[in-house]
């Protein structure tokens, strides 16, 4: 019942924003926030959806419904946020205990630290376009000690990336017909694209 409402709202996320917005009006922003934070901050929530729900967010400012500027503020706080967390719970608390505790998946942890191999600290930067890997990458930055502000550097690099991308992207889209019109189909094709990269790493994988 809670999962199938979950992938509902993921897939159907502009629906679902727009009642948010009409039924909560500024608490939006709130909400926004807080939605953005786990999906980077917190390891055992990497299915909440990020991309889509940034680009929708920025077509709902398009119309008016959303101060794009705040938008941009509060989410790129959000998703720095974060990521600070999610290091500082790799750091202190290490990979045993949320390994014991069956929280995250030892797979999440080895796609991510392949990833750290081939790309070094940019990791931070490139996994913000990654799902799962994206709320990954910090907290197995917080388990190798990574330097902190080394960390931070490219924490806040990739945050103002991310969202920016997303957000102006779904800003500048919304205005046009098709997207105001085909908004669902618009969400389904950042997904599908989102998601290409983990899967085509999977087949890689499961070839070799």
């Amino acid at each position: 019942m809670v999962l199938g409402k979950l992938i509902d709202f993921i897939l159907h996320v502009d629906t679902y924003l727009s009642a948010i917005i009409q039924n909560y009006g500024v608490a939006t922003y709130l909400i926004l926030f807080l939605v953005i934070f786990c999906e980077t901050g917190l390891v055992i929530t990497p299915f909440l959806p990020g991309d889509s729900l940034i680009f929708a967010a920025g077509t709902f400012a398009a119309s008016g419904m959303l101060n794009v500027f705040l938008l941009f503020v509060i989410l790129v706080g959000a998703a720095i946020i974060g990521d600070s967390v999610n290091y500082a719970i790799g750091k202190y608390f290490g990979e045993q205990l949320f390994l014991k505790s069956r929280l995250i998946k030892q797979e999440h942890l080895d796609r991510t630290k392949g990833f750290y191999e081939r790309h070094g600290g940019k990791t931070i930067i490139m996994a913000r376009f990654v799902p799962i890997v994206r709320t990954f990458a910090p907290f197995v930055a917080g388990i190798g000690k990574m330097n902190y502000w080394k960390f931070f550097s490219y924490n806040v690099i990739g945050g103002l990336l991310w969202v920016a991308i997303f957000l102006f992207g779904g800003f500048y889209l919304g205005g046009l017909e098709f997207v105001k019109h085909n908004l669902t189909y618009v969400i389904f094709g950042i997904i599908f694209v989102s998601i290409l990269p983990p899967i085509i790493e999977y087949f890689r994988m499961r070839k070799k």
